[in-house]
């Protein structure tokens, strides 16, 4: 799939890339420690989240801040909602949701709703400071082993490919220096008193043995945000479209009253099809259906291209949100 349409936006000076798909109201996802528009969509699992999520929305995305500190990524992100034209809906996950809960509560005239995924107020707690500081000189000083520790960490439960294109992903985004930065600042977010005065309906998920952030922050964050609704998920992957992506992609439809274009339905599929598309649903890889249905990893894979053909999806991840909204799981 080609790369969406690059456009930008003007931070003083200097510009910052952001990118729109899909249709229906707008939500504004980034803020990540390391992004770059064209880079990440070479990802496959990255492309299928997003794409899954425009079928719903209009997916407004934007690349690296101008600087890493807190303040560079709000004017960052204030300048992309400048061009889209507010009020929007923000989803800010992980380091991310620092950024969109701090933005929502110093504008909330122009946040509609906020959806915060794998994500704290304090990023001091993430982990202890020895733990902190180690990971930032990994990352400064040996960026080949500490790109391939971020993936091992926040894609625990992934394939090895899988891992391997964040691995790649990371290594052509950033420099060794500026990755150390960059999770340096992670670390010192502090958006504590913000969170107490955002008044944007505000929707809290969060994987319950996510490795990066601990479950306890995101529970945390969600009871001191006046009215928020928490959704613990299953699951160890700390990025967003690994995993059960689908379910995310599900609850932010649902939240933000969004209706994804489909008109499918699974009346074409097999018995055996829609017993694979359930697990597949469940966030099972091919082997692990396999297992649970005594077929071959071959047979499942050929069933799953099938399902997707006659449904007329995309993605795996699409097939997964299918079933959901289909009833299926």
């Amino acid at each position: 799939m080609a790369t969406p349409l690059v456009r930008f936006a003007h931070v003083g000076d200097r510009e910052v890339a952001w990118a729109a798909m899909g249709s229906g109201p707008p939500l504004i996802a980034g803020g990540w420690w390391c992004c770059d528009l064209e880079q990440e969509w070479q990802m496959s699992a990255f492309r299928e989240f997003m794409t899954l999520l425009a079928s719903g929305v209009t997916l407004i995305r934007y690349g690296r801040a101008i600087g890493s500190g807190l303040e560079d990524q709000l004017a960052t992100l204030d300048a992309v909602v400048a061009e889209v034209g507010a009020p929007v809906s923000l989803l800010g996950a992980s380091s991310g949701g620092c950024v969109s809960a701090a933005y929502a509560a110093l504008y909330p005239d122009r946040v509609d709703r906020l959806v915060l995924y794998g994500a704290y107020a304090y990023g001091g707690e993430i982990t202890t400071p020895e733990a902190q500081s180690s990971i930032v000189d990994i990352l400064g000083r040996h960026w080949g082993v500490g790109s391939r520790f971020l993936a091992d960490l926040f894609l625990p439960d992934s394939s090895a490919e899988d891992r391997n294109e964040f691995i790649r992903f990371q290594r052509a985004t950033m420099s060794p220096q500026e990755a150390a930065t960059a999770l340096q600042a992670v670390y010192k977010f502090d958006v504590r008193d913000h969170v107490r005065q955002i008044k944007a309906p505000t929707l809290v998920m969060h994987r319950r043995n996510d490795r990066v952030v601990p479950f306890r922050l995101g529970r945390s964050l969600a009871s001191t945000i006046r009215g928020a609704t928490l959704v613990p998920l299953d699951g160890v992957n700390h990025m967003p479209w690994m995993g059960d992506s689908a379910a995310i992609a599900e609850h932010t439809f649902r939240f933000l009253g969004s209706t994804p274009s489909s008109t499918v339905d699974t009346t074409s599929l097999s018995t055996r099809e829609i017993d694979v598309l359930r697990l597949v649903a469940a966030g099972m890889s091919d082997q692990e259906i396999a297992q649970r249905l005594t077929l071959s990893a071959h047979t499942v894979h050929r069933h799953v291209a099938n399902i997707r053909t006659k449904l007329g999806l995309p993605s795996r991840t699409a097939a997964a949100a299918h079933a959901a909204r289909s009833g299926l799981i």
